[in-house]
């Protein structure tokens, strides 16, 4: 007993040898504490991380209205310009259809979007791909004569045209007759136009049998060669093609204009770094307003130049895109 009484105080002695031992390693000299404190500065002042996606090359895509051969080589100087204001490559490509870009997006195979109105509300609201950047400038298109006013705006007009010729004189005189749509997801190709045929009693589905162009010139010329009776696209892309096709105004005539359709977007993925976000957008809206910059975006969208929006400029695209079934 007495053995087992020695033994049990030797290891309560040992082990508060032990304690002593560490709590006195545990004690920081001068030198540690001052490394800690400078640890801790340079953590409390450091930069924070990128609460999202920041990248290397910035990827552009977008989809032509017309001219598809030729656009990409329009677009390849916004490569040059974009990247000098961001200080990093840009790659720009051309798509052939919207919801190839969405998907693009979606996949983060593209980090940047041209998209219609009801593109982006697609991309957005559906498919949680793409967040705002900026909203495109136009000048105004006056109904009488299809020219361009001097007046900057923020929206534009679909409009149904027929040749002048055609025995067609009201929308309701549709029913029966080949129309001509761009894809299903176009603004001024389908949706709106699309409503206006709905209003006057006649089912763009059911009542016509449609026949879908890639460019709203290539339906125009379709028009003209009597491949379809009627086309819905946007105004006044006649103005567009004046130069190959000198008689187009009088060779043609607007049977309806559409509501007012906010303008085109530039859409981001919705991953985005936030300072990277504003960066971009940034850059767009200088590039708008640099002489060089602006040619080259007339050239490829006829674009006058951006300005920051908000997202609830788009429910009327809402409205109309579910009054039309898009999902």
């Amino acid at each position: 007993m007495k053995k087992l009484v020695v033994l049990s105080l030797s290891m309560i002695v040992a082990a508060g040898a032990l304690v002593g031992c560490a709590k006195k390693d545990e004690t920081p000299d001068a030198s540690s504490t001052a490394k800690a404190t400078a640890a801790a500065t340079t953590a409390a002042t450091a930069t924070p991380a990128a609460a999202g996606f920041v990248p290397k090359e910035l990827k552009v895509q977008f989809v032509p209205s017309q001219n598809a051969e030729t656009l990409e080589a329009k677009a390849k100087p916004l490569e040059k310009l974009l990247g000098d204001k961001l200080g990093i490559p840009v790659k720009v490509s051309v798509s052939t259809d919207y919801n190839v870009v969405i998907e693009a997006m979606s996949s983060k195979q593209v980090d940047v979007g041209f998209l219609p109105p009801s593109n982006y509300v697609v991309a957005h609201d559906n498919r949680k791909a793409a967040d705002l950047l900026v909203q495109a400038q136009r000048f105004g298109v006056d109904d009488t004569t299809g020219q361009p006013t001097k007046d900057l705006v923020d929206f534009y007009k679909s409009m149904i045209v027929v040749k002048a010729d055609s025995p067609i004189k009201s929308v309701a005189d549709l029913k029966g007759k080949k129309m001509g749509w761009q894809g299903v997801t176009s603004a001024a190709g389908y949706i709106y136009p699309g409503l206006v045929l709905k209003t006057a009693g006649v089912d763009p589905v059911k009542d016509v049998t449609g026949v879908q162009f890639q460019g709203h010139d290539k339906a125009i010329i379709a028009l003209l060669n009597g491949q379809v009776d009627a086309v819905g696209v946007f105004q006044d892309i006649r103005t567009n093609m004046i130069k190959d096709y000198p008689d187009i105004f009088k060779q043609t005539k607007v049977l309806a204009f559409s509501d007012k359709i906010p303008n085109d977007t530039i859409a981001v993925r919705s991953d985005m770094d936030a300072a990277w976000k504003k960066k971009i957008q940034d850059a767009f809206i200088a590039i708008g307003n640099d002489p060089e910059g602006k040619k080259v975006i007339i050239d490829v969208y006829t674009h006058q130049g951006y300005v920051a929006t908000t997202d609830d400029k788009f429910n009327i695209v809402r409205e109309a895109n579910k009054a039309m079934g898009l999902k």
